[in-house]
């Protein structure tokens, strides 16, 4: 479900540079259905104007002054009550990742890196926008290896795990690997709607909010191992 408006899908970009603000402001403000509601040059001001301004998404820099986007991004999602939470779209480079790791635990929904295509941008933003998480492949695995090589997985299979079919398994070790629903369905020979339905159906039956959780969880329980193709869940 959209999270935007009917003025559109309101922003609020932290970020303590001021040229990247600008700039990424000056992208967003030139898109139709995008309104940028507010800049914020540290995470707690970021906070702060989250809550009185209410944007449907927050484009948030990792390291920032006085607060930074990780802890931004944790008190921003735990809300109000009666006031629907953000989406967060973490902004970072490839030395920050394990911070950006802790970002999505966090629930975050998404990263890219800070130089991406102003078109990626605003597609992201759609994206998220709508109600989807963003993985960007060229990062998702990098991200995810760089916490792994810190942090040993539980090996322990996650609550749900055994009421997956063979296909769902077989689709959360693909959207694992940071593969969208077009890119699966072509991988598997299915429509896009069909993995589209099998992602829900994973997410749904192992409790998650979104496929970004889905990527965490098959890594952390050891479902799949870092630099690999192939499943590593016992029994199937």
């Amino acid at each position: 479900m959209s999270t935007a408006g009917p003025a559109g899908t309101r922003c609020l970009i932290a970020d303590d540079q001021a040229m990247v603000r600008e700039g990424f402001a000056a992208v967003l403000a030139a898109q139709p259905g995008l309104l940028v509601v507010g800049q914020a040059a540290d995470g707690a001001d970021a906070v702060s104007q989250a809550r009185y301004l209410a944007p449907d998404v927050v484009l948030m820099d990792v390291r920032m002054p006085v607060m930074d986007g990780l802890q931004a991004t944790r008190e921003i999602l735990r809300g109000t009550a009666g006031q629907e939470r953000p989406r967060v779209l973490m902004l970072t480079t490839f030395d920050l990742d394990e911070y950006v790791f802790d970002a999505l635990i966090a629930g975050a929904t998404g990263f890219l890196l800070k130089d991406v295509e102003p078109e990626y941008l605003l597609a992201a933003i759609h994206t998220i926008a709508r109600g989807d998480s963003l993985l960007a492949p060229s990062v998702t695995r990098r991200l995810i290896e760089a916490y792994i090589r810190d942090h040993q997985p539980t090996r322990q299979p996650p609550p749900g795990l055994d009421q997956l079919t063979a296909r769902e398994l077989e689709i959360l070790v693909h959207v694992a690997h940071g593969l969208s629903n077009a890119e699966i369905a072509e991988q598997l020979v299915l429509s896009p709607l069909t993995v589209k339905t099998h992602v829900a159906r994973v997410l749904d039956k192992l409790n998650l909010r979104d496929r970004v959780q889905a990527v965490v969880l098959a890594y952390e329980a050891g479902i799949i191992r870092p630099g690999s193709e192939q499943s590593h869940a016992s029994g199937r």
